[in-house]
């Protein structure tokens, strides 16, 4: 087989692992529900709730049943995706992930977009002067900003720039009286399409810090993995041909060596993605930001163990699709890694 069914065979392939990543991830999940201290019939029943209340509650929830039973109701549950009853809001994990969940995408979004912003410029400068004084410096500024806690740096940026400066909001998404019509649960969106100049550069406001704390370590990753790329790029033969043919720097670092040092870089980008909804907890947490971080947080202080699963359960889903759908853009935009994967297929 060439061509088109070798490349059928790899999709199919990488829908099937990441398909039996997601059972493993579901199962994972399960296993802690009965690891967690505490007895989540209790929990669901309310801490006023009598013996009897618990026992039926117990009942409901199927907690009452073999271990066997409960783990094929968990994942026929999860598959029509049902996750359970928050005990804090009173309302399906789902439908309540679902309200979270773009907010936190559009932070996300916001965070990948000033990642790319600052860290591949850096990336390539630092390549361009290795051994030199910008080389040095910024090495220097990337080690500092890998290695700030992500909740302090938030904190500081709250602190500074949004209490001692005012030049951001403290928190939320929107001011008071300047939310959209929630529509598409994605504010700066909904600004755009039924508010005016005002909301949308409201809505932007509301998310620059958070995104701006949430992008730093995230920085420090992409921009040595652009670094280490290009210098290995800007010593190869192709580039030395180039250079000898007369093309100007400028165009060789840019159209032929950054390019070629992509290719790594659009996998550690595509994963940053599932990590930067996992570390919005910290962020979302510090800037009262109601996404999936904010959520679980009050999850985890209300006790409400069905919320944190399913939270859990999500976040490990968006690792598996953004991974799919970076190794799939790699095939698509990399010729060398697209017939890699078509010799393996």
């Amino acid at each position: 087989m060439t061509g088109r069914p070798l490349m059928f065979v790899f999709v199919i392939r990488r829908i099937g692992l990441a398909l039996l990543s997601a059972w493993g991830v579901a199962t994972i999940v399960f296993l802690m529900s009965k690891l967690i201290p505490g007895d989540p019939a209790r929990v669901a029943a309310g801490r006023f709730a009598s013996a009897e209340q618990v026992e039926q509650v117990r009942h409901a929830m199927g907690l009452d049943q073999p271990l066997v039973a409960q783990y094929g109701n968990y994942l026929a549950r999860a598959a029509a995706g049902d996750l359970g009853s928050s005990a804090y809001t009173h309302q399906g994990v789902t439908s309540d992930l679902a309200a979270a969940l773009p907010n936190t995408v559009q932070l996300v979004l916001a965070g990948m977009l000033i990642t790319v912003l600052v860290a591949v410029p850096l990336g390539v400068v630092a390549a361009v002067s290795q051994g030199r004084a910008a080389d040095v410096a910024a090495r220097l500024i990337l080690v500092l900003a890998g290695g700030v806690p992500i909740f302090w740096f938030a904190i500081m940026l709250r602190w500074t720039l949004g209490f001692l400066f005012g030049w951001f909001p403290l928190s939320g998404t929107n001011g008071v009286g300047m939310a959209p019509p929630d529509v598409t649960g994605f504010t700066v969106l909904d600004s755009i399409l039924f508010g005016n100049l005002a909301n949308v550069l409201d809505s932007v406001a509301h998310l620059v810090l958070p995104a701006l704390a949430l992008s730093v370590p995230f920085i420090a990753t992409l921009a040595r993995n652009v670094r280490s790329n290009m210098i290995s790029a800007l010593h190869s033969d192709f580039i030395d041909f180039a250079i000898s043919k007369g093309v100007p720097r400028r165009r060789v670092v840019v159209r032929h060596a950054l390019r070629s040092a992509m290719g790594s870089t659009l996998t550690i980008f595509g994963m940053q993605f599932g990590w930067m909804v996992s570390a919005s907890v910290l962020v979302e947490a510090v800037f009262s930001f109601p996404g999936i971080g904010s959520y679980m947080y009050k999850a985890i202080v209300n006790n409400d163990t069905f919320a944190v699963l399913g939270a859990v359960l999500v976040v490990g889903f968006v690792f598996i699709v953004s991974s799919v759908v970076v190794d799939l853009l790699q095939m698509v935009l990399d010729p060398r890694v697209r017939t890699n994967h078509l010799r393996a297929a």
